[in-house]
């Protein structure tokens, strides 16, 4: 997926305003202006969009942890992961959702897609390790159509 749909499915997924989604970007230490938030929101083919950067996503999910879980002082600030992937997004979800490995094979279950504890785990893995495995679109999608589907997530 990329940057903007993520973007795009998260703001759905809380069910937040465009001052909501600027608030998580500047929990992640990064201001954004509304007309470049409002671009970033576009789809590819639409007038003005603009392509959501890999610096700007990653510094969004540390902002969406903080947003869901708190800040945690006592913790250094997360670091910046680039680019992002969906194997990284997928990783970000999991700690700002508080899902253990099956409330995410439960939600993409619900969403109609079938996968392993052990599938899961190869998503969660550095890229060098052997088992690892690149989270597909698809698989990110049906996790983001699952959470939607929860009501306690909405912001």
């Amino acid at each position: 997926m990329t940057n903007n749909d993520v973007l795009r499915s998260v703001r759905y997924l809380l069910n937040v305003n465009d001052a909501k989604l600027g608030e998580i970007f500047r929990l992640g230490d990064v201001e954004v202006g509304s007309s470049d938030l409002v671009a970033y929101l576009k789809k590819d083919d639409e007038e003005g969009y603009r392509v959501c950067s890999h610096d700007l996503m990653a510094r969004f999910l540390n902002g969406l942890v903080i947003y869901k879980r708190g800040k945690d002082d006592t913790r250094p600030q997360q670091p910046i992961e680039v680019p992002v992937t969906n194997n990284t997004v997928l990783k970000r979800l999991r700690i700002a959702f508080e899902l253990k490995d099956s409330d995410i094979l439960s939600l993409i279950e619900k969403s109609g897609l079938k996968a392993t504890k052990s599938e899961l785990g190869a998503f969660f893995r550095r890229p060098e390790h052997r088992n690892y495995r690149e989270c597909g679109d698809q698989f990110l999608r049906y996790l983001l159509k699952g959470l939607s589907s929860m009501s306690s997530i909405r912001g």
